[in-house]
């Protein structure tokens, strides 16, 4: 877990991952591009709809699940929602990205620790 976001990145639920989980990745298989792509929020409303308890923080713990699986090869994110890569340069453009954004949250945190050591004086 997260520490702030404890309730948002506890473990799957059986519920979770006996239910939405399998109905997620089997929606998913059918996104492959970005024209196809589906929002956090649209997946939500369509679950909700079959009668399924789910919010937004939980899809996203369910999302990262599934990619650190590999249960969906080449499941990326953009702002147009989450889709399947169609080609090796596009899922290498999106690690790109990923990498860009890990090196900014630790550029803050370095900055951070520095600013902790004012607390000393």
């Amino acid at each position: 877990m997260i520490q702030g976001f404890s309730e948002q990145t506890k473990p799957l639920t059986d519920y979770e991952d006996k239910v939405i989980l399998p109905l997620i990745v089997q929606g998913l298989h059918g996104k492959v591009g970005k024209y196809k792509a589906i929002t956090n929020k649209a997946m939500c409303s369509a679950l909700k709809s079959y009668g399924c308890k789910i919010d937004s923080p939980r899809i996203r713990k369910i999302i990262n699940h599934i990619r650190l699986s590999g249960m969906v090869i080449g499941l990326i994110a953009t702002s147009e929602g989450y889709y399947i890569a169609e080609t090796r340069k596009e899922l290498e453009d999106y690690l790109r990205s990923l990498e860009g954004r890990e090196g900014a949250i630790h550029a803050v945190g370095k900055s951070l620790e520095k600013q902790l050591q004012l607390y000393d004086k």
